[in-house]
C-alpha cells in the first residue's frame, strides 16, 4: 500500500525524509523497471571515471618518461650520403653553444651468451657520456674506467633486461658473458628505466667501450682515418677522444647524443647543430639535410595528444549514455505518473500541495539517476582496475572527478525528471480520482 500524508499535517513537512522514503518503494515497487532505466546512467558513469583514470595515468606514464629520459637531449642520425664521426662530435661540442656533451654512438644487434642462455639485444658502443648524459645510475659495479676506453677492454655494463634474462636478477660483477664468441667481463648493472617514446624497451641492452665495438664485435663502418685524433679541450667543455692508433682509427658513428643547458629552448638546440652539421658536411644552401635531429620529447607529446584525443572520445560516448539515461528516466517517469494518477489525486485530496507532488517525483528521478551513478562509479573503478592489471596500464582514480560525475548525474536527474514531475503537480485532483 502506499503511503499517504497525514490528513492534518502539511504534506511538506518531514521532507526530504518522507519525499526519500516514498521515492525508494516507488522504485521498488517496479526493480526491473528502475534498473533497466538507471542502466544508460551506470555506463555513462563508468565510462567517465575509467576514461579518466586512464587517461591521469597514462599522462602520469608519460611525465615519467620524459622525466627518466630527460627533457634536455637531442639525438643526430647519419643520413645515406655521409656519415657522422667523432670529429663531428667534437665540433658540436666546441661550436654549439649551451652543449654540454656531445657523445658518439655505435650500436648493432648480437647475440649475447651466459652458460647455457642466449638472447638477442642491442650492443651499444660509447665512451661513458651517453650514462652520463642520460643521468643512468647503475644499481651495481661501476663505469668503464679511462684505461678499459683507450685500450679497448673486454668490459660491459648490462641492463636490468640482460641482467633479468640471462642471470635472473641477480648477475655478480665479474661474470662473463659472450658476444659474438668473445667474452666479456661484467663490470656494472643499470638502473630499470622502462620503455621509451618507441615502445621499445631501454633496459633490454649492452654497453661496451666505443673502441671495443669498432675492433671486436660490430666491426668498422668506413676506412680509417690518416691521423690520429687528439683530446679536445675548451675552456667549459670537453670530450673525451681517445688517441687510438691510426691503423684501428675509425670514425663512422650511427648517431650522437647532444645534452644542453636546460635553459636553452629545443629548438634553438636544434636550430644550432643543424646548421654546425652542415658546415662540417659543406651543404649549400637549399640542400637538404644528409643527417636527422630528433627532440625524444616530441613522441612523448605525440603520445599525450593521441591520449588527449582518446579521452574526448571517450567523453562524448559518456555524455551521449548520460543523455540517454536521462531520456530514460523521463519516459519511465512519465509512464510513472500516468500510473499513478490516482494516488496523485487522493494525495491532493487529503492536504498535499502541488510543489509537494512535484517535488515527490522530482527526488525519484534525482534518487534513481544517483543510484545508477553509484553503480556507473563502482563499475568504472573496477574496469579501470582490471585494465591496470591485465594491461600493466597505470590508471589514477581522481576522488573530484568521481564527484564531478556524480554531480552530473544529479543535474541529469532534475533537468530530465522535471518535465515528469511539473505534469504530476498540474493534475486536476478531481479528474485524478475518477481515473481507475
Amino acid at each position: 500500500m502506499t503511503e499517504f500524508a497525514h490528513p492534518e499535517k502539511p504534506a511538506s513537512e518531514g521532507l526530504p525524509f518522507l519525499s526519500i522514503s516514498l521515492a525508494i518503494r516507488a522504485l521498488r515497487a517496479n526493480l526491473l523497471r528502475s534498473v533497466l532505466t538507471a542502466l544508460g546512467i551506470v555506463l555513462g558513469v563508468a565510462a567517465v571515471v575509467c576514461m579518466v583514470a586512464v587517461g591521469a595515468g597514462a599522462r602520469s606514464q608519460i611525465s615519467e618518461k620524459i622525466r627518466k629520459l630527460g627533457t634536455d637531449l637531442l639525438f643526430v642520425y647519419a643520413g645515406t650520403r655521409q656519415a657522422l664521426t667523432e670529429d663531428d662530435a667534437a665540433a658540436v661540442l666546441h661550436e654549439v653553444p649551451n652543449v654540454q656533451i656531445s657523445t658518439p654512438i655505435i650500436w648493432g644487434k648480437v647475440q649475447v651468451i651466459a652458460g647455457n642462455r642466449h638472447l638477442t639485444t642491442m650492443i651499444w658502443g660509447n665512451d661513458l657520456d651517453y650514462l652520463i648524459a642520460r643521468q643512468w645510475p647503475l644499481t651495481a659495479g661501476r663505469l668503464f674506467s679511462r684505461d678499459e676506453i683507450a685500450s679497448g677492454s673486454k668490459v660491459a655494463i648490462i641492463g636490468d633486461v640482460i641482467a633479468d634474462k640471462l642471470f635472473d636478477g641477480e648477475p655478480r660483477i665479474g661474470e662473463t658473458i659472450r658476444i659474438h664468441s668473445i667474452p666479456f667481463t661484467i663490470v656494472g648493472v643499470l638502473e630499470k628505466k622502462g620503455d621509451s617514446g618507441s615502445g621499445r624497451s631501454q633496459d633490454d641492452l649492452v654497453f661496451i667501450p666505443l673502441r671495443t665495438a669498432r675492433s671486436r664485435v660490430l666491426g668498422s663502418l668506413q676506412e680509417p682515418d690518416p691521423e690520429p685524433k687528439e683530446e679536445l679541450i675548451t675552456q667549459k667543455k670537453t670530450v673525451q677522444v681517445i688517441n687510438y692508433p691510426h691503423e684501428t682509427s675509425y670514425q663512422a658513428l650511427d648517431h650522437l647524443v647532444i645534452k644542453y643547458d636546460q635553459p636553452a629552448s629545443a629548438n634553438a638546440m636544434k636550430k644550432a647543430v643543424e646548421e654546425a652539421l652542415r658546415r662540417r658536411q659543406h651543404l649549400r644552401e637549399g640542400t637538404p639535410n644528409d643527417f636527422a635531429i630528433f627532440d625524444p620529447t616530441d613522441a612523448f607529446a605525440t603520445q599525450e595528444a593521441a591520449a588527449k584525443s582518446f579521452s574526448w572520445l571517450i567523453a562524448a560516448v559518456a555524455s551521449i549514455s548520460l543523455a540517454v539515461g536521462g531520456i530514460s528516466i523521463m519516459n519511465t517517469m512519465l509512464v510513472s505518473v500516468t500510473e499513478r494518477t490516482r494516488e496523485i489525486g487522493l494525495r491532493m485530496a487529503v492536504g498535499a500541495r502541488r510543489r509537494d507532488i512535484r517535488n515527490q517525483f522530482l527526488v525519484e528521478a534525482v534518487l534513481l539517476a544517483m543510484l545508477g551513478a553509484l553503480a556507473g562509479t563502482v563499475l568504472g573503478v573496477v574496469t579501470a582496475a582490471m585494465i591496470a592489471r591485465y594491461c600493466e596500464w597505470p590508471v589514477l582514480i581522481n576522488p573530484a572527478v568521481v564527484l564531478l560525475a556524480c554531480g552530473c548525474t544529479g543535474l541529469v536527474g532534475i533537468v530530465f525528471g522535471s518535465v515528469p514531475a511539473i505534469r504530476a503537480s498540474r493534475l486536476d485532483p478531481m479528474v485524478a480520482l475518477r481515473c481507475e
